[in-house]
């Protein structure tokens, strides 16, 4: 008897030793693996919050999100109508203009010009009654689509919703 319980001492004794050093690592681990999540300051430039309610048909603001320049156009009956009217037409990178706007009045768009970067100038300048981007000379229709330049892409419209009538949200939260 007296050697089965020291055997069941010594395995109560190696599980309880391995318990507590189980314990240790992941104390230690603990703050490295929180040291991976976003920081405040990133946290805080997820999403910008827009207030379009003041903006008039026609006219497009510029609007900071993470760092990045974004178009927020409230496009006329007749920009739409333009937008539209070009989804049949050959384009480079093809997309419906319902496909890149939630609200056929609003677009929402990263202005970065997807050939070197550049900052395209406003609606209006290009070609085809969109954007222009003067650095190479690409030219974007009124959804942001690229239509001649050497431009490879149409610009990004970032993640956004509407939250109501006359906000407007750029980005995800974080969950």
């Amino acid at each position: 008897m007296a050697m089965e319980q020291v055997e069941n001492r010594r395995d109560f004794l190696m599980l309880a030793t391995g318990a507590v050093g189980a314990v240790g690592v992941a104390g230690a681990a603990w703050p490295f693996i929180q040291s991976w999540n976003p920081s405040a300051d990133v946290l805080a430039q997820a999403t910008t919050e827009v207030d379009v309610s003041s903006i008039a048909e026609g006219q497009m603001i510029t609007v900071p999100w993470q760092g990045k320049p974004v178009f927020v156009l409230h496009r006329s009956a007749e920009q739409i109508k333009q937008a539209q009217e070009s989804d049949g037409a050959d384009l480079p990178d093809p997309a419906k203009d319902n496909d890149r706007v939630q609200k056929p009045e609003w677009l929402v768009l990263l202005a970065i010009c997807t050939h070197l970067g550049c900052v395209p100038q406003g609606v209006g300048t290009g070609e085809f009654g969109g954007f222009l981007c003067p650095c190479h000379g690409s030219h974007y229709d009124t959804s942001g689509r690229i239509r001649k330049g050497p431009a490879p892409n149409n610009l990004e419209v970032p993640h956004y919703e509407f939250k109501g009538d006359s906000t407007l949200v750029i980005g995800k939260a974080a969950a």
